[in-house]
Order: structure tokens, then sequence, then C-alpha cells
């Protein structure tokens, strides 16, 4: 077996999922519905943080106007959405004890936060590391493996695969206090404030 091979086998022994999603985009085209694309998106793996991925699948910044071609060619100044607006991502958070290790680099994490997750990153509160709040609806489902959703007055919820939140607006943070990654699904609904 070579070198590739039995990382690859090495990968899959440890369960864990390959770091890209299938994108398929729809497009109308004379009255009839037709395949616009199909695309692997790749997973961000954070360079400050291993293990946590970040992969954005969509973004309208506000309501679309279906009478013109959707498209999303170039990564967006914000990845929340205004008001009308949506947003897809899957995120997959390492173990909260990855942040604990001496090696962390905080003000690096926060660094490349804030350029790949634009728009939100500058929402994480810096006295309580996680703690956010934004102008959205937020539906938030358990893809694969669990986490607990942590609230004001440190209200904590224990969430496992297929537990889907919806999120109006409220302060919150995600915790992995479990010993292996999570991944989750978030859809994005802009909202007014």
């Amino acid at each position: 077996m070579n070198g590739t091979s039995s990382k690859k086998a090495e990968v899959l022994k440890r369960g864990k999922k390959p770091s890209a999603y299938r994108r398929i985009v729809t497009r109308n085209v004379n009255g009839k519905s037709v395949v616009q694309s199909d695309d692997h998106m790749q997973a961000y793996e954070f360079k400050a943080v291993p293990g946590y991925e970040h992969t954005l699948i969509w973004l309208n910044a506000a309501t679309p106007d279906l009478s013109n071609e959707q498209s999303f060619e170039r990564y967006p100044d914000s990845v929340v959405p205004g008001p009308g607006g949506t947003s897809l991502h899957f995120v997959t958070f390492p173990p909260d004890s990855t942040f604990a290790d001496p090696s962390f680099d905080g003000a690096a994490a926060r660094d490349e936060a804030l350029i790949r997750l634009r728009g939100l990153a500058g929402h994480f509160e810096k006295e309580d590391p996680g703690m956010h709040k934004t102008n959205t609806v937020d539906y938030a489902v358990v893809y694969d493996g669990e986490i607990w959703l942590e609230l004001d007055d440190s209200e904590t919820l224990h969430l496992k695969r297929g537990d889907v939140v919806v999120q109006n607006g409220t302060r919150h943070a995600w915790r992995n206090k479990g010993t292996k990654p999570v991944t989750m699904l978030f859809f994005l609904n802009g909202a007014a404030a």
C-alpha cells in the first residue's frame, strides 16, 4: 500500500468524513429546470484551530430575485446575510480540549476567524469566547456527533445527531465537550433587528 492510500485508510479508520460537500445548483432555461453547476466544495481547515472546518455552501446576501440567474462566485464580505437573505454552512467543531491545549494561540485563531468568518467573527465576545448573537434566525442541525448549546445564565442543552435548534437571534455558543469532532449544518435567515 502506498503512503497516500495508507493515509486515506487511517482517516477512514478514525471515522473522519471527507472534508468536501457536493453542491448542485439548478436554474430555469426556457421554462425547464436544468443543472447550472455540480461542484465539490472543499472545507476550509483553520490553521490556528486544528480540526475546525468551515464550508460556505451558498449565500444570498438579500432577498433573491429569481428572474435573474443565481450565482455564488466569490467569497463574500459577510457570511451573515442581511434581511431577507440566507446562507448555508457546514461547520466541524473540534473538541473543546483543542482550545485548552498549551500550544493553542487564541489571538491567531481570532485573526483567522475575522478573515474566514467575515461578518460573523466580529460578533464573538472577547470576555466569553464563542458566545455571539446575530440578526438572523438560524436553523442548526447536528449532522454528525454531539454538541452542547449554551445560552444565557449558563443554560446548556446536550444535542445529538439529528437534533435541530431554531435560533431566533439569541445569544449563544456551541461547545464540544466530547472527545470527537462534531459537524453541523447551519441555515441562516437574515432578519430585521
